[in-house]
């Protein structure tokens, strides 16, 4: 039973492992996605300020 009893010790450690690393890559993703959802936010910003400053010059 001790065999058995460490087996499932170290079945339990491994997959506690991938599921930290599948957390620690799913992190990456959330912050990458981030990243672009606020770049794109700001370019869209500047696009519109832009289209203002036009706007005011043709006025």
């Amino acid at each position: 039973t001790k065999g058995i009893m460490g087996a499932a010790e170290n079945m339990q450690a491994a997959e506690s492992r991938i599921r930290d690393t599948d957390m620690a890559a799913q992190m990456v993703e959330f912050s990458k996605n981030n990243i672009l959802i606020q770049s794109t936010t700001s370019m869209l910003a500047q696009a519109n300020q832009k289209n203002q400053s036009v706007l005011q010059l043709l006025r």
